[in-house]
């Protein structure tokens, strides 16, 4: 970018946020983008006739990112949970499909974050709690909004601070209608007009000379690009299973599974526009172990399928599967909180920004917040330094 403005290295939710929080705060701004199109995990996939985000994605209206962009005119169309479909929320426990979770898991909403130890693992905390199948069945239902193998093993305050947000009435969750590709275009034109410079396709190998630079970019593209292997930090894998299927009525909005983790969400409920007329899409995140296979997780995904879409292999019109590793934000062990995770001032001038460092919130929150600050960081020194050219 050269001495007088800020290079940003990946156009994802992060980087954008980075991008328009500099550009306002008067900094020249280029952002770098390695693929054709922006967005990171926050793309959404035109398949022929189908919209799909990679995974399951949710906006939650809890979070500052809500109000930021709203100020700003970047919400857009936004669908919430359809109020109709509450009698379609489903869950497995025992091998069956219930209307309603158990009673432990609703007593442990009761609790408040702070009574939940960092300490602690979840699953032993909420044993005490609850007793020990309440808790596990509150481990598994955080899937959702961690999307981890074991959540049970991870830090009490942070699964329980999970679990409660993501089980808050009125629902947290909303949906930018067409997918988040439309809430990232609309960040794109934002900052365009702001007068950031853009370039897809523009993969950089190493960092530029002359800063401030953001590192927006996954974890372990940072480390490489740094050359730091201390940036590192626990995440999640798991399989996502896309499904186009021809409309039932009395399929499932969402089968949640309090047996293992996982969930799968017909995304059409609340926004028609993901399939073509007289289907519906549903996608699924089911996490993995490390040495898992893929296929142990689809098998998993399948039997959620039976239970919560009937008959959906003789209606099924379009699948897609993959696999994620590492792009499932940070989660903390006992003992741990966002505050220990890799620092977003680097030194040097260089600042990292993304859902694996440090900084709160839950899901692209993390994201929002650290792109924000990275920003200000960055305009910061820029100023600095003019200052000191004076």
């Amino acid at each position: 970018m050269g001495r007088d403005g800020i290079t940003i290295i990946g156009g994802g939710f992060a980087g954008l946020t980075a991008a328009i929080t500099a550009a306002e705060a008067g900094a020249q701004v280029v952002v770098h983008e390695a693929h054709h199109t922006l967005g990171g995990r926050a793309r959404t996939t035109v398949t022929g006739h189908y919209r799909t985000n990679e995974g399951p994605h949710a906006l939650y209206n809890g979070g500052p990112h809500w109000a930021w962009l709203k100020r700003r005119g970047l919400l857009g169309p936004i669908a919430s949970v359809p109020p109709l479909e509450g009698a379609r929320f489903r869950f497995r426990h025992g091998g069956a499909l219930r209307r309603t979770p158990p009673l432990a898991l609703l007593k442990l909403l009761r609790r408040s974050v702070e009574q939940a130890p960092v300490e602690r693992d979840f699953l032993s905390w909420a044993a005490d709690e609850v007793g020990e199948e309440g808790a596990r069945a509150a481990a598994h239902y955080t899937a959702v909004a961690l999307f981890h193998h074991d959540p049970g093993a991870l830090s009490a305050r942070f699964v329980h601070e999970r679990l409660r947000r993501a089980a808050k009435l009125p629902p947290e969750a909303h949906y930018p209608v067409g997918g988040w590709s439309s809430v990232i275009d609309r960040m794109a034109a934002h900052a365009w007009d702001l007068g950031v410079r853009i370039e897809t396709a523009s993969r950089l190998a190493e960092l530029p000379e002359d800063g401030p630079v953001i590192v927006a970019t996954s974890l372990d593209a940072a480390r490489r690009l740094i050359g730091d292997e201390a940036l590192r930090w626990e995440s999640g894998r798991t399989a996502l299973i896309d499904l186009g299927l021809r409309t039932r009525r009395g399929d499932a909005f969402i089968v949640s599974d309090l047996d293992e983790p996982g969930w799968i969400e017909r995304f059409t409920a609340q926004d028609r526009s993901l399939a073509p007329r007289g289907e519906q899409l549903v996608q699924g995140q089911i996490p993995l172990a490390p040495d898992e296979p893929r296929a142990a997780a689809i098998a998993r995904a399948e039997r959620l399928l039976d239970l919560g879409f009937p008959g959906w292999r003789d209606r099924l019109t379009w699948r897609r599967e993959a696999l994620a590793a590492g792009r499932t934000g940070a989660v903390d062990l006992p003992g741990a909180t966002w505050r220990d995770r890799p620092a977003i001032d680097r030194g040097d001038g260089i600042y990292l920004a993304g859902d694996q460092v440090a900084a709160p919130g839950v899901l692209s929150e993390v994201s929002f917040t650290s792109g924000v600050e990275a920003a200000g960081l960055a305009v910061g020194r820029l100023g600095a330094r003019r200052l000191r050219a004076v």
